[in-house]
C-alpha cells in the first residue's frame, strides 16, 4: 500500500466547474493542480480497466506548460499517452472518438480572457462533468489514487486525418461563396488555413496566426463587439457569409452577406431544414435560451423541436439518449449526429452552414430576412451569492406556480404569456442568474421585463435591464 496523504491535492472550489476545470493562471490555477489532475484522472482511467489517453491543447501561453505537466501526472498513474499537440478542442474530440482511447483531456481556456486555462475531459466516448468533475477533485483531496506507476507518451499529428473527416462531408454544389473567416487568433487558425485551401470558392482568413495573447480581439463570437473586424471585412469584400470561432473552436458564430449577425437558435433553422430534408421527423434539440421561433420553425420543417438543458455537456448526454442527429446552443454550439459524432465542433458546423447555404440557393440575409421577427434582450446577466442562486430561481418557480402561470422548468423557469416567453436560470459555472425575455411587441416585451424584474425584486435582487432590447 502507498501512503495517500503524499498524493494530496486540494483544488481550489472555484476551478471544479459543471463542465470542466479552469482558473486563472498563477492565482486558483497552477501546475501542481495540472500534475493532480493527470494523476488523479489517470487513476480513474486505471481502475477502470483503462490506460490510455490522448491529449490536446490550445494556444494559449500556458498550454504547453500544463500539457506537460498533466501529461507527466498521467504517466505517473500509468497512463500510456499520445499527445496532440496545438489544435481545436474538437479535434480532440475526434482523436478520442476515432482512436483507441479510455479517455482525453483538452488543456484549454475556450473563450476566457488570456489569463485563463483550463483542462476539458471525456471519459471513453462520453463527457466527463458533473458530478464526474466533483469526484476527481474529493479523490485528489484524499490522495486516492493508484500506486505509482510507468506511463509513456508518444507524439502523434492527427490534424490529417481530421481534416480528412472534415472535408468528407463538405458538398460544394455548383455555388462558388465568397467566405470571410475569422480564427480569432485560436487554435483552430492551422487547420483552418489547410481547410479552405481544399473548398471550392474565395476564402479569406483573418487573424490566423495562434496566438494567447488573443491581439486582434477577444475569441468569443457571442459578443457582437468581437465581430466588428469581421463585419468590417464582410461588409468590405461584398463576401456571402463571416464566420467566427471562439479560442478553441467549439463554438461558431456567423455574419450573414450584409453584415447582420445571426444568433445561435437562428442559424441552428437553416441546419435544421437542411438535416430534416434527409431526416424527416427527427429531433432536434436546443437549450432553453433559443427563441420560440426556432422551435416553431423545426416544428414547421416536420421536426420534433426539444427544448433541453443549458450546457454542452447534458445536450451531448441527451442526443445520444433520444438519437437526435442535431442539436444547438444560444452559445454556439451545434452538434450534428448526423454524419458526424455527436460532438460539438465549430469546424465541422461551418462546413454544415456552408452545404446549406449553397442547398438553400438564398442568401444569408434572405433566410434571416424571412424568419418571423421578434423582440429579445440578449442575454441578461446579474449578480447572485452561489449560495442564493439555485434558490432564487426556485422561490421564482413557486410563486409563478402559485399564480397559476406557465412555467417549464426543464432548466430554471420559462415562463410563456400572451405576450412572449422570459427566462431565468442559475448559470452552473459562475455566481450569476442568467435571463432572457421574447415579445412580438415593445410593449409586451417592457411587460415580460416588468414581470421578470418584480420576480427578482420579490427575491431580494435589484436587476439592471439597460441595453436589454435587440431585435431577431
Amino acid at each position: 500500500m502507498h501512503d495517500k496523504t503524499a498524493f494530496a491535492h486540494l483544488f481550489p472550489a472555484t476551478t471544479l466547474r459543471e463542465y470542466d476545470i479552469r482558473g486563472i493562471v498563477g492565482e486558483t490555477l497552477h501546475t501542481a493542480d495540472a500534475f493532480a489532475i493527470g494523476r488523479t484522472f489517470g487513476s480513474i482511467v486505471a481502475r477502470k480497466g483503462g490506460s490510455r489517453v490522448a491529449v490536446g491543447r490550445d494556444g494559449r501561453l500556458s498550454s504547453p506548460e500544463f500539457s506537460a505537466t498533466l501529461i507527466e501526472g498521467l504517466i505517473a498513474s500509468g497512463m500510456h499517452v499520445t499527445d496532440i499537440g496545438v489544435g481545436p478542442t474538437p479535434m480532440l474530440y475526434f482523436a478520442a472518438t476515432t482512436e483507441a482511447t479510455d479517455g482525453a483531456i483538452m488543456v484549454t481556456g475556450s473563450h476566457n480572457p488570456a489569463n485563463y486555462n483550463g483542462f476539458k475531459m471525456m471519459m471513453g466516448r462520453k463527457p466527463f462533468f458533473g458530478d464526474d468533475i466533483q469526484t476527481l477533485g474529493r479523490l485528489a483531496a484524499a490522495g486516492d489514487v493508484v500506486a505509482p506507476a510507468e506511463g509513456s507518451v508518444v507524439t502523434r499529428d492527427i490534424s490529417a486525418a481530421y481534416l480528412a473527416r472534415l472535408l468528407q462531408d463538405w458538398d460544394g454544389g455548383d455555388r462558388a461563396l465568397n467566405v470571410v473567416w475569422d480564427s480569432g487568433n485560436g487554435s483552430a487558425g492551422d487547420v483552418l488555413q489547410r481547410l479552405v485551401k481544399a473548398l471550392r470558392g474565395r476564402h479569406t482568413v483573418l487573424n490566423a496566426e495562434i496566438d494567447g495573447r488573443f491581439p486582434a480581439h477577444h475569441p468569443d463570437p457571442t459578443v457582437p463587439k468581437n465581430l466588428e473586424q469581421l463585419v468590417t471585412a464582410v461588409r468590405k469584400q461584398g463576401a456571402d457569409i463571416g464566420i467566427a470561432f471562439d479560442g478553441d473552436a467549439d463554438r461558431i458564430g456567423i455574419v450573414d452577406d450584409t453584415g447582420e449577425i445571426l444568433f445561435g437558435d437562428q442559424f441552428l433553422i437553416l441546419l435544421a431544414r437542411d438535416v430534416l430534408a434527409t431526416h424527416p421527423g427527427a429531433t432536434i434539440i436546443a437549450d432553453v435560451k433559443a427563441s420560440q421561433v426556432l422551435f416553431d420553425q423545426i416544428e414547421k420543417a416536420g421536426g420534433k423541436p426539444l427544448m433541453w438543458k443549458t450546457g454542452h455537456s447534458l445536450i451531448k448526454s441527451k442526443m445520444a439518449e433520444t438519437g437526435a442527429p442535431l442539436a444547438g446552443e444560444m452559445s454556439g454550439h451545434i452538434f450534428f449526429a448526423d454524419k458526424w459524432y455527436g460532438f460539438d465542433d465549430a469546424l465541422y458546423a461551418a462546413i454544415r452552414v456552408l452545404n446549406a447555404v449553397i442547398h438553400s440557393g438564398k442568401s444569408v440575409s434572405a433566410f434571416r430576412k424571412s424568419l418571423p421577427q421578434v423582440l429579445n434582450t440578449p442575454e441578461l446577466r446579474f449578480d447572485c451569492e452561489e449560495s442564493r442562486k439555485f434558490s432564487v430561481v426556485a422561490e421564482v418557480a413557486e410563486r409563478l406556480r402559485a399564480d397559476g402561470a406557465t412555467v417549464s422548468q426543464t432548466d430554471g423557469v420559462r415562463v410563456n404569456t400572451e405576450d412572449g416567453w422570459w427566462l431565468l436560470r442559475a448559470s452552473n459555472t459562475q455566481a450569476v442568474l442568467v435571463a432572457r425575455a421574447e415579445a412580438a411587441t415593445p410593449a409586451g416585451l417592457a411587460r415580460l421585463k416588468a414581470t421578470l424584474a418584480s420576480q427578482l425584486a420579490a427575491s431580494g435582487l435589484a436587476p439592471d435591464f439597460s441595453g436589454a432590447n435587440a431585435g431577431h
